[in-house]
């Protein structure tokens, strides 16, 4: 039996197999708001054969946004429009649905690039706004400087990942994952270069992580015990004042005890300046083995995962407990599908797409040789 199209319980919620769909920021929304893109792009991936599909990266405040087109779960507006197209897809598909909330701390309110430009901040005429932070300190050169968070603002946060996290139960999301990676806010909090504060929530790697696992306790207290929490992570930084391996699964130690459910291990982001190592097949799934054989933590593995063969093996190495294949799925919607077929698993396709089923259409070995 393949390993990675065998289902698993987090919490008491049963995934049919091990594959994820990424979260991943597609700056297509308005206000905060799903536009027609979401639907079919959400909807096509909800066709899928994963096991957990994982709604991008979502602010929960409008100040925590990355950019102007990102999405949010802060009013009654987003949370109504979430429901609809979570009661959709439920007509057509039994794939968990998940959200990732997060809120973007000091590298919020930027430009979103492009292949001659380099991200920046946004003006004041362009919506710009100051970031917050755990420290008075720019993301890079160019960027605001970010407010420095007191214990007023800490708390607003956190009261936001609350309120985020009961418009997603209310919305029918049977999983939210916490977004602590890649520099945004609850990141900043736990890497020495951004945090250099002198009281109980910096210094020392324990006080670096307080703000985050109060956040992250709020969230798990309040989500039904039943559904899924997890938490992206950077495994490392990358960086030489950044957080390292054994600061995360340190961390990812004490998340397991609050009853986090999954830890996902990403890295780098949190700089302009790192040095990451090269981009190759399964790069950062050392930090999901860490998490997994030394916090005895649920492990997603990331990072340029990109055929079934490749995520069996890393499964049966041990290396982790679940995949997230991110690039692979917007390159092919039915990732999971061919996968399957290549592993020798017989997945059972939509009705109306049954006659594209391996067995059933003639055509399917010369469309994936």
């Amino acid at each position: 039996m393949s390993l990675l199209f065998s289902p698993i319980t987090l919490g008491g919620t049963t995934l049919a197999n091990r594959i994820m769909v990424s979260p991943m920021c597609m700056y297509s929304a308005v206000d905060g708001l799903l536009q027609p893109f979401h639907k079919f792009h959400l909807g096509s991936l909800s066709l899928s054969g994963a096991g957990l599909m994982m709604v991008e990266a979502t602010a929960v405040e409008a100040t925590g946004r990355i950019s102007l087109h990102c999405l949010g779960l802060y009013n009654d507006q987003q949370e109504e429009a979430f429901s609809r197209l979570i009661a959709d897809i439920r007509q057509v598909s039994d794939i968990k649905i998940g959200i990732q909330l997060g809120h973007s701390g000091r590298k919020g309110a930027r430009t979103l690039g492009s292949a001659t430009e380099r991200a920046r901040a946004l003006t004041p005429e362009e919506g710009g706004w100051q970031g917050v932070a755990p420290s008075a300190l720019a993301y890079g050169e160019g960027w605001v400087t970010p407010a420095a968070l007191d214990r007023t603002g800490m708390d607003r946060v956190c009261e936001a990942f609350v309120q985020a996290t009961r418009r997603a139960e209310r919305c029918g999301f049977d999983a939210i994952e916490i977004h602590g990676a890649h520099g945004y806010l609850l990141h900043a909090f736990r890497a020495p270069n951004s945090n250099r504060r002198t009281e109980d929530y910096g210094g020392s790697s324990e006080n670096r992580h307080r703000f985050p696992l109060e956040v992250i306790t709020a969230v798990r207290r309040t989500f039904p015990a039943h559904k899924i929490v997890g938490v992206r992570l950077n495994g490392e930084d990358w960086h030489e004042d950044g957080v390292t391996l054994a600061e995360t699964v340190a961390f990812a130690a004490r998340l397991r005890e609050v009853g986090v459910n999954y830890v996902t291990t990403s890295g780098g982001a949190g700089s302009p300046r790192i040095s990451p190592p090269p981009v190759t097949p399964g790069y950062m799934v050392p930090f999901a083995r860490a998490v997994k054989t030394r916090a005895g933590m649920t492990a997603t593995a990331v990072g340029m995962i990109v055929t079934g063969e490749q995520a069996e093996q890393h499964l049966a190495n041990g290396d982790c407990d679940l995949v997230a294949i991110g690039r692979g799925f917007l390159d092919d919607p039915r990732w999971g599908w061919h996968a399957a077929a290549r592993l020798g698993v017989s997945l059972p396709y939509p009705t109306p797409y049954a006659k594209a089923l391996p067995r059933s259409w003639p055509g399917y070995p010369l469309a994936h040789p």
